[in-house]
């Protein structure tokens, strides 16, 4: 059996035994069929070499290296732009004329429900098994780091996003692929990247970013009504109403939803969070220890400090998806009438939910003492431990935000595989309802089957996003100096300037 969903909890399952087991009939002849196609793909986008006793997966590799050269590329953008970042998330230099669908607020809240899900619960749980605490060090560098790679394809979606008459756009790596490399001469090669992009995006939206979630939000909540057990299905069709309702009115009712939907499912989590880091508050000085005498020489974990780094690096990335170019579809959306404004606003993505969420759920860990080497107990079982150490209530905390996460991050990816659709077979009304039905039908077959290969395959799509996006953000790399350049310029004087 392959390691299940690397995206979403960095390679171990954590799928319900219940589920698990119902994995026959249908499922076992779907998986039957189709693993000796996907396995081959899934092996070579998550190819692994052994470092010092633990495997690094190169495509992570290729994520960081690319954070690493945007950083330094942009003069550390992430840091002297945060401020800015704030201001114009809070709409002080919004215009409602500029074209666009939706606010900033909107566009970051949208982008980050894709990205919040299960990893920040289960995923950070198995790096900290895996890596020790050190390995929060790395995952919260690795998050600074990819908030560069977050602004490049953000402001790029932007610049290269096609806007209708009809006052909707279409924009996303797909766009600036094809359009950005024909303007270097490189047509062909630009529109075979899209391509290839788009239909990852589409393979990614309908497992990943649908069955997936579909089917671990189930497992949560029949873990906690019993009646839901055995009727995936029910549970599938409910989701899939709920769905349904919100992505029929396109971005803008997704964005209306996610902004409230975000910020309140942070502030249960990280509030749940903060309230067991204060109450073990003596705890913190000993963790804040641990963590940075794990990061540069633990003793405990496979690899010692380079088996933390591993760790860390691979939860980041697998977290926030710095440099996958998801983000850049929903902030193409935005209300902007410069593309570098969204490229700021975007950066604070992989803060929000790498350095803040993530962390939270890893000091939780550590200062109740709930890691322990070898011990078996990881990914969301480890998660749920160290929250009922001083919570007991918190398995239907857990199930409630797994539900949130899992539903804001659906109706998120319905509209990334949306615009990959339509990129590829062109824009209209009947076609949108086509792949929003299919959409539908995925919620329910995810949440009634197991399908493992099946989901492992759309897994290893979305990080085949990279691929294409990575090198095409590599060779536009100087159009975004210059757009940044041209937007310092016209701060300075005065042309763009605070609205409120």
């Amino acid at each position: 059996m392959l390691k299940r969903l690397p995206w979403a909890l960095a390679g171990l399952p954590i799928m319900a035994p219940a589920i698990a087991s119902a994995q026959s009939g249908i499922d076992q002849a779907i998986s039957d069929a189709v693993a000796p196609i996907v396995n081959p793909i899934v092996s070579t986008i998550f190819y692994s070499v052994p470092i010092f006793g633990t495997n690094f997966p190169l495509i992570v590799g290729w994520l960081v290296i690319a954070a690493v050269v945007f950083t330094v590329y942009f003069g550390f953008i992430q840091f002297r732009g945060f401020g800015h970042s704030i201001s114009l998330v809070k709409g002080d230099y919004l215009d409602p004329k500029d074209a666009g669908e939706v606010t900033p607020f909107q566009a970051l809240a949208t982008a980050l429900s894709g990205t919040v899900g299960l990893g920040n619960i289960a995923g950070v749980g198995v790096a900290v098994y895996l890596g020790g605490p050190g390995a929060t060090f790395w995952m919260i560098l690795a998050g600074l780091l990819g908030m560069a790679s977050k602004f490049t394809e953000c402001t790029l979606g932007v610049h290269y996003r096609n806007e209708y008459k009809d006052g909707t756009v279409s924009g996303g790596p797909m766009y600036y692929l094809s359009k950005g490399l024909s303007e270097q001469g490189k047509a062909t090669l630009g529109k075979i990247l899209a391509i290839f992009f788009s239909i990852c995006c589409i393979g990614g939206a309908l497992g990943g970013g649908n069955m997936f979630q579909a089917n671990q939000s189930f497992a949560q909540i029949s873990s906690i009504i019993p009646f839901f057990e055995g009727k995936g299905w029910l549970f599938g069709l409910i989701m899939a109403a709920l769905v349904g309702v919100v992505i029929i009115g396109g971005i803008k009712s997704i964005a209306r939803v996610t902004e409230k939907i975000v910020p309140g499912m942070a502030v249960l989590y990280v509030g749940a969070a903060l309230i067991i880091i204060f109450m073990n508050i003596g705890a913190i000085p000993d963790a804040i220890s641990a963590i940075f005498t794990g990061a540069f020489a633990p003793t405990a974990v496979a690899g010692g400090a380079i088996g933390a780094l591993i760790q860390g690096f691979k939860r980041a990335a697998f977290s926030n998806e710095a440099g996958i170019g998801s983000a850049s579809i929903a902030h193409s959306a935005v209300q902007t009438k410069h593309p570098v404004t969204e490229g700021y606003v975007a950066l604070l993505e992989p803060f929000i939910d790498t350095v803040v969420i993530c962390t939270m759920t890893s000091l939780v860990i550590v200062i109740t003492g709930s890691w322990v080497p070898d011990s078996g107990v990881t990914g969301i079982a480890l998660t749920s431990k160290a929250f009922e150490a001083n919570f007991s209530g918190f398995g239907y905390v857990l199930a409630i935000a797994a539900v949130l996460f899992a539903f804001s991050t659906m109706i998120s990816w319905s509209y990334y595989g949306l615009k990959a659709w339509t990129y590829m077979f062109g824009e209209g009304k009947a076609k949108e309802v086509v792949f929003k039905l299919i959409f539908c039908v995925f919620v329910v077959i995810g949440a009634s089957m197991s399908l493992g290969p099946v989901i492992d395959f759309s897994d290893a799509m979305i990080f085949a996003m990279a691929i294409a996006n990575i090198i095409g953000l590599y060779m536009l790399m100087p159009k975004v100096k210059a757009l940044l350049a041209d937007y310092k310029e016209k701060l300075a004087s005065g042309e763009i300037k605070k609205i409120k």
